[in-house]
C-alpha cells in the first residue's frame, strides 16, 4: 500500500547511485530503496570514490546517497563534483560523521540533505521519502549542530579553551579515553561506529583547545571535568 502510494505520486528518479563501503549499511539502504518501490536494476553501487566516478562516467544518475568516510577519500569531494555537473541533482548524505566541519562542508558542496547512520530504518526511510518529494531532510542532531555553528561565538577564555561545555556523550567518551581505551574499544563499549567516536573525539579536542589525548585528559582534569 505505502510503496504503491509513493510510486503513484511521481515517477521514482532513477538510477540511484549508492556510495557506501560498509556492506551491512549498503544492504540496509538497498532494502529501504526496494521498499520504496525501486527495482533492483535501478540501483548502482560503489564502495569507493574511484568506483563512483567510474559509474558517473558511464551513465547519468537521478539520485545519489553518499557516505563521507570512504576508503580512498572524503565523499564531500564527490558531492562537489556531482553538484557542479548537475546543480539540480538530489544528493543525500548518510554518514556517521556528525561534526560541524563535516556537516557544513557537505552541505556547502551541494548535498541536499544529511542523515546519520545511527538512525533507525523508519527515520532513514522518512528522509529518503522527503528527498524523493523534493525536500531537503536534515537530521535533528545535524540541525542542532548547524544552529550552534550559526550562533555568535563568545570570546575565548585566556587559556585558549573555547568555553563550550561537553555534551553528556562527549563526557562519557572523554572518561573512557582517560581510562586508556582506543577509539575502536570505545565504539564497542558504547555500541557506536568507530567514525562516530572519532568525530566526538575531534569535537572534544576543539572544545578543550588541544590536539592529543594526553592534553585532552590534562585539560579536562584542570577544568574539573574528570576526577
Amino acid at each position: 500500500m505505502t510503496v504503491n502510494m509513493l510510486a503513484s505520486e511521481s515517477t521514482l528518479p532513477a538510477p540511484v547511485l549508492l556510495v557506501e563501503d560498509e556492506p551491512l549499511i549498503c544492504r540496509r539502504l538497498e532494502g529501504l530503496l526496494l521498499q520504496l518501490g525501486y527495482a533492483p536494476e535501478a540501483l548502482v553501487f560503489a564502495s569507493t570514490l574511484a568506483q563512483a566516478r567510474a559509474c558517473l562516467a558511464t551513465e547519468p544518475i537521478a539520485l545519489a546517497l553518499v557516505d563521507l568516510g570512504l576508503p580512498d577519500g572524503n565523499g564531500t569531494d564527490l558531492i562537489a563534483e556531482m553538484h557542479a555537473a548537475d546543480p539540480g541533482l538530489a544528493i543525500l548524505v548518510i554518514s556517521a560523521w556528525s561534526t560541524e566541519d563535516a556537516i557544513l562542508a557537505a552541505l556547502r558542496a551541494g548535498a541536499t540533505g544529511y542523515v546519520l547512520k545511527e538512525r533507525d530504518d523508519l527515520e532513514v526511510s522518512l528522509s529518503l521519502r522527503s528527498v524523493l518529494r523534493g525536500g531537503a531532510p536534515i537530521d535533528p542532531f545535524v540541525a542542532r549542530r548547524i544552529i550552534e555553528e550559526l550562533r555568535p561565538r563568545q570570546a575565548e577564555p585566556a587559556d585558549g579553551a573555547t568555553g563550550e561545555t561537553l555534551s553528556p556523550r562527549e563526557s562519557q567518551i572523554l572518561r573512557l579515553v582517560s581510562e586508556g581505551l582506543g577509539n575502536r574499544e570505545i565504539a564497542e563499549e558504547l555500541y557506536l561506529s568507530r567514525y562516530t567516536v572519532e568525530c566526538h573525539v575531534k569535537h572534544i579536542y576543539r572544545k578543550l583547545a588541544v590536539s592529543s589525548r594526553t592534553r585532552a585528559i590534562h585539560a579536562a582534569r584542570t577544568r574539573g571535568l574528570l576526577d
